[in-house]
């Protein structure tokens, strides 16, 4: 026997919330060579119907769910909010938690923990979308709005959806080390596992989506090369047009410049460097185009008031 994971959906539930971890634990199992035995439950056997249509088989109703349980893992759903009084599905919640090793959540499944009374003076996070809500809720719960996940003690919460990955991959790095972790992200072809510390709001999503299809292009071009030539001239022949038109266009369309869209770009790159490696400053600098530590000194300060020695041992401390 592995190690045993239970994930509780009901009707309405994020078919990612469920199915990303999940993918998560198979993989990391296989590499690990101590499998994860995932079992999904709910209120009632059966087909439960996901919020995208999809129906997933519960073989055994979660009143009939024994210990141990080394992980319990609870989905958000567009229904949470329509459940929180139901009896069967929040008391059941409650019983594993006791049976758990540690106890988790995805999105805004931490509603659920927190009608359960397992958030109690406890720090946890939840979709951006359902953190005001959560906080008038439960006013004993310490909501944070903007990380990924949070853990405290032995409750681990998560943003929302994808960050059931992150959230998962944490999980993994806790039970095998970092290295099945990093293993695992590089075949499922995500991000090698974000600090939870870290922003449910990136760069790219802080700005408007450009409204043509050219500049949607070279906005993810900018995002995914940050050492290329990245100047007006240079971005302006890629899209085709006059510096002048583009300049203009460009800032219509994203509400930043060329230019600041440019640096801020380069500053989330470096920022995910200084989360997830040991790179010295000069490398992070070169590789995500600043060229000198000045200048990734300079517009760090600008652009989130810490230097990227102060921001790195923030994460290492997360």
């Amino acid at each position: 026997m592995g190690r045993r994971v239970v994930i509780v959906v009901y009707d309405g539930f994020q078919m990612l919330d469920m199915a990303g971890p999940a993918d998560v634990f198979a993989l990391a199992g296989m590499l690990a060579r101590e499998p994860y035995d995932v079992e999904v439950t709910a209120v009632a056997a059966g087909a439960v119907r996901a919020q995208n249509g999809v129906s997933v088989t519960v073989g055994t109703p979660l009143a009939e769910i024994d210990g141990p349980v080394d992980t319990l893992l609870v989905a958000g759903g567009i229904t949470t909010m329509d459940l929180l009084e139901d009896p069967a599905l929040i008391g059941g919640i409650r019983r594993l938690a006791g049976l758990a090793r540690r106890t988790t959540s995805v999105c805004s499944g931490s509603m659920f923990l927190a009608e359960a009374g397992l958030l109690d003076g406890r720090r946890a996070t939840t979709h951006w979308v359902a953190s005001g809500l959560m906080r008038e809720r439960y006013p004993d719960v310490q909501v944070d709005e903007d990380s990924i996940y949070v853990r405290d003690g032995d409750v681990w919460t998560s943003a929302g959806v994808t960050s059931g990955i992150d959230l998962a991959l944490a999980l993994v790095a806790e039970d095998h080390g970092h290295e099945i972790a990093r293993d695992t992200a590089c075949g499922l072809v995500v991000y090698l596992h974000r600090p939870g510390g870290q922003s449910q709001f990136s760069m790219p999503m802080s700005t408007a989506v450009p409204r043509d299809e050219p500049l949607r292009e070279l906005q993810a071009y900018i995002d995914a090369n940050p050492d290329g030539d990245l100047s007006v001239p240079a971005l302006a022949r890629r899209a085709g047009m006059s510096e002048r038109h583009f300049s203009r266009v460009f800032t219509e369309q994203t509400g930043l410049s060329p230019g600041r869209y440019v640096e801020r770009s380069r500053a989330d790159a470096a920022r995910r460097l200084l989360e997830i490696t040991d790179h010295p400053l000069d490398r992070v600098a070169r590789e995500c185009g600043f060229g000198r530590p000045e200048t990734l000194y300079r517009v760090f300060r600008r652009n989130w008031r810490v230097s990227p020695g102060d921001y790195r041992r923030r994460f290492k401390e997360n």
